[in-house]
């Protein structure tokens, strides 16, 4: 009996770079977006436009300055952010770290408890840091 599965081959998506919008976090950047798109919309406010018109006149001053002032991004994140990563998750994989070195060393039943212990806690901790977040 020949059995056929149909698979489809998953396509990766294409990168599209972004504005580095994040950018606008740093005071002086963002002060400097602000005094531009000011001057731009003055220039624009002498015309007289329809609601449509307008509207479409301030995203294109708003998204050409935020380009021009914040850079396009150049390529796709290279490491993934580990959000719920803090220093009580750190301490917690150092020492489960630790006493696995120790029972690979050792080899001994003392050492394999001690680090099936701590292997527990890491977890335990880290699903904690994750549900609080």
């Amino acid at each position: 009996m020949d059995m056929r599965f149909n698979t489809t081959k998953r396509r990766h998506k294409k990168f599209e770079p972004r504005v580095r919008v994040w950018k606008l976090e740093e005071e002086r950047t963002c002060e400097e977006y602000k005094s531009m798109v000011r001057d731009k919309v003055q220039e624009e406010e002498r015309k007289h436009l329809d609601v449509n018109e307008h509207w479409h006149k301030m995203k294109k001053i708003m998204t050409e300055t935020a380009q021009h002032i914040c850079g396009m991004s150049e390529g796709p994140c290279r490491y993934k952010e580990t959000w719920w990563w803090n220093e009580e998750v750190a301490e917690a994989v150092r020492e489960k770290k630790i006493k696995y070195r120790k029972w690979q060393r050792e080899n001994s039943k003392e050492a394999w408890m001690e680090y099936k212990k701590c292997r527990q806690s890491a977890k335990w901790v880290i699903s904690s840091v994750k549900e609080k977040k």
